[in-house]
């Protein structure tokens, strides 16, 4: 599991133009699941984020995490993540997992970062084509990779 995870001071999810999901203080997660996600990836992913230290403490300090602070979640599903560029200019998604596969795994994260978290995360809808509105704070952007347990 790839997730590009976003800072925000608000963000937003719109289909159809409707406002399907919409935060104040938190995070907006992009998740890209592969054929080999596992429960483990679910689990170590969701625990991860929950405690990710990146909100200003009363000195500024990145030093809090978003259950720290009380913030909000929109975790939206992105296939894309999984680009391969190798080879020409259009992207390959040969590594992304298949909707059979994505969308199981993209439900249990949800449910998992709910019971991390303590509270309903919010989220986009799978396969949907999603307008994403966000004011990223501070700006801070962090990429975190299941595989790549750093």
């Amino acid at each position: 599991m790839r997730v590009v995870i976003q800072r925000v001071s608000e963000a937003s999810v719109t289909i159809n133009n409707q406002i399907k999901s919409k935060i104040d203080k938190g995070l907006l997660i992009l998740l890209g699941i592969e054929e080999e996600d596992s429960k483990e990836d679910i689990e170590w992913l969701s625990g991860k984020i929950a405690r990710l230290r990146i909100f200003g403490d009363e000195n500024g300090a990145m030093n809090l995490s978003v259950k720290n602070i009380d913030g909000e979640i929109i975790v939206v599903s992105q296939f894309t993540l999984h680009a391969n560029t190798k080879k020409g200019n259009r992207p390959s998604f040969i590594n992304a997992a298949k909707p059979e596969i994505a969308i199981p795994l993209y439900e249990q994260f949800i449910i998992q970062l709910q019971k991390d978290l303590g509270k309903k995360i919010q989220t986009g809808e799978f396969g949907a084509m999603m307008q994403i509105s966000l004011t990223n704070d501070g700006p801070v952007t962090i990429i975190i990779d299941s595989k790549n347990r750093e």
